[in-house]
């Protein structure tokens, strides 16, 4: 747990983090991660990066509140 975070909270972190470092590439640099894992037989870390990549997705979606609801 970073900082005392939940775990909600470190999936939106590393989304955020993720996007500001690898800009319009994230998308791929996590599918990327997501096949390393896999390879790796690394289910818990392809579940994370799942739960981060439903975060990019939300930060791009215009109008959502992240959690997939429309803003006012």
């Amino acid at each position: 747990m970073l900082l005392g975070m939940t775990p909600d909270e470190e999936r939106w972190a590393e989304a955020i983090a993720i996007e500001r470092a690898q800009g319009a590439d994230a998308e791929r640099w996590i599918a990327d991660r997501i096949a390393s894992l896999v390879l790796a037989g690394d289910q818990a870390g392809v579940d994370r990066f799942i739960e981060i990549a439903r975060r990019v997705d939300a930060l791009r979606a215009p109008g959502k509140d992240g959690q997939g609801r429309q803003l006012n």
